[in-house]
């Protein structure tokens, strides 16, 4: 299977709004109750459009540029480490390559092609950029299923987070570090 890696565009988002959200329900059984999935639907998991303007998120489609999008994420500069549109307020502080981690966020797979490279084809280009960004290092809030990945990628847990979400419901996500040498 062929996949190509481009900037995602505005045109995109409706899209990659419903890539997620396959994604999460396909992938988070078993990790996750059906109530923390859709609150975390509601609440957290989305397009973070202000990836999109800064040319940092990524999406995968089948062949050629113009094909499928069947996975998408992103690096960042800013400051926020996960959550789409719906969790910010306020201005998202720009990140210093020097002492600060660039965050890897929103990375969503079409559930019926995981394990294909998809996901790491994405964060190699985003580690990629974010080190010809002059990050070092590297830091993500990993969701249950996406942990094994990242881990299996050189990423390390360095907390768990219990993210208490508007509802009260807890999204269990893991801090998870990687330094570049």
């Amino acid at each position: 299977m062929q996949v190509a890696i481009r900037s995602a565009v505005p045109a995109d988002v409706p899209t990659l709004e419903e890539l997620i959200q396959r994604s999460v329900r396909g992938l988070s059984e078993g990790y996750y109750t059906p109530r923390q999935i859709e609150s975390a639907l509601r609440h957290v998991f989305g397009v973070d459009t202000r990836l999109i303007a800064d040319g940092t998120y990524l999406v995968a489609t089948l062949g050629a540029a113009g094909g499928r999008i069947v996975g998408c994420g992103g690096w960042s500069k800013r400051r926020t480490l996960f959550g789409g549109d719906q969790m910010k307020s306020g201005h998202d502080e720009l990140l210093d390559p020097a002492t600060d981690a660039a965050r890897i966020r929103a990375f969503f797979v079409e559930p019926s092609l995981t394990r294909r490279g998809i996901g790491r084809s994405i964060l190699a280009a985003c580690e990629a950029a974010a080190r010809a960004a002059g990050f070092t290092w590297f830091e993500l809030g990993a969701t249950l299923p996406g942990e094994p990945m990242y881990a299996a990628l050189g990423y390390a847990a360095a907390e768990r987070i219990a993210h208490r979400m508007p509802d009260g419901e807890i999204l269990p996500v893991v801090l998870m570090r990687k330094r570049v040498d």
